[in-house]
């Protein structure tokens, strides 16, 4: 098992994770309004996921997020494909990042290599049940389900994203400690080789969505060593900083954030409201990086424009 992230920060002040995989699909024409959100593009235009994550590193990204945070074989064979159709889809995810990563890193001049990672990684993206039920339960953590539960639901796209080669897995936008405990226990017992970050869905600096206090749920998993890096996503940037503070304090595990751009999003009507807020990730990183955070990223509704401003941060 090689933790890839320690690797790298150990030269960097941090890593550039990628920005919103789904905002960049619909200005090429992707339609994301339905239960597979940006996987539709898997199925509709792959090449578009392959334009997407070119741009994201293009922008400075170290980490390629595989779009698979609403893919899951069960979904897939919902909408009529056969189940190898439907696992294939999954691989082709992790195909078309690998790609990307592939295609950009080797247009670079030995000059340029030598100021980005050691090791662009990838990053298989693992959503939360709450993603599957397509409802914003990933912003509530109302849903209950058994451990095996939870497990089983997960197992068959771990498995796939792991044969596909992932670097690591993304446990993302976790709203529930019941759910993290067992994506974690999966990992151990089904993927020992393997590492994850985890990052959870919060309502406050001090709250995972459940209501779970994000310091307990941090304590919990700081004795996981394939728990590679815990932090927080998909929550406004105002959160960032104090969550940040609030995990230092009890973990010396690297932190990963990746918030949204602080646009208000309607599940019911799968629609976006502006953000008031000034500040920028020009502002923030830096703030950000001194607070604790080694990974830094976007998520829904931030563009290559937001991570190239994080990267001029880290990578200057």
């Amino acid at each position: 098992m090689t933790d890839l992230i320690s690797e790298n920060i150990q030269q960097r002040p941090g890593l550039v994770v990628d920005g919103a995989m789904a905002t960049e699909l619909e200005k090429l024409g992707v339609n994301t309004d339905n239960d597979l959100w940006s996987a539709t593009a898997l199925i509709e235009n792959p090449e578009a996921i392959l334009a997407v994550h070119k741009s994201f590193f293009q922008a400075g990204a170290d980490v390629a997020i595989t779009n698979t945070y609403q893919a899951n074989v069960k979904k897939f064979m919902k909408m009529g494909l056969s189940k190898k159709a439907s696992q294939d889809l999954i691989i082709k995810a992790v195909q078309i990042a690998d790609q990307a990563r592939d295609e950009y890193y080797g247009t670079l001049s030995e000059d340029e290599r030598k100021k980005r990672a050691k090791h662009p990684l990838i990053a298989g993206s693992v959503g939360p049940y709450g993603a599957y039920l397509a409802d914003g339960s990933e912003y509530r953590g109302d849903y209950q389900l058994t451990e095996k539960e939870f497990m089983d639901f997960h197992q068959t796209r771990m498995e796939l994203l792991d044969q596909a080669g992932v670097d690591l897995f993304a446990f993302e936008t976790q709203p529930s400690f019941a759910e993290s405990k067992a994506l974690v226990n999966l990992l151990k017992r089904d993927f020992p080789k393997q590492t994850a970050w985890l990052s959870f869905s919060i309502k406050d600096p001090e709250t995972l969505c459940d209501g779970t206090p994000l310091q307990d749920a941090v304590k919990y998993f700081n004795v996981f060593d394939q728990v590679a890096a815990i932090g927080v996503n998909c929550t406004t940037l105002e959160n960032i900083d104090q969550a940040v503070k609030n995990i230092r304090a009890v973990t010396d595990k690297p932190i990963v954030v990746y918030p949204n751009n602080g646009d208000i999003y309607d599940p019911v009507t799968k629609t976006w409201t502006k953000n008031p807020q000034d500040d920028d990730f020009a502002e923030l990183t830096p703030k950000w990086i001194t607070s604790g955070a080694d990974l830094i990223g976007g998520c829904c509704r931030t563009t290559p424009a937001d991570i190239k401003e994080i990267a001029s941060f880290i990578n200057k």
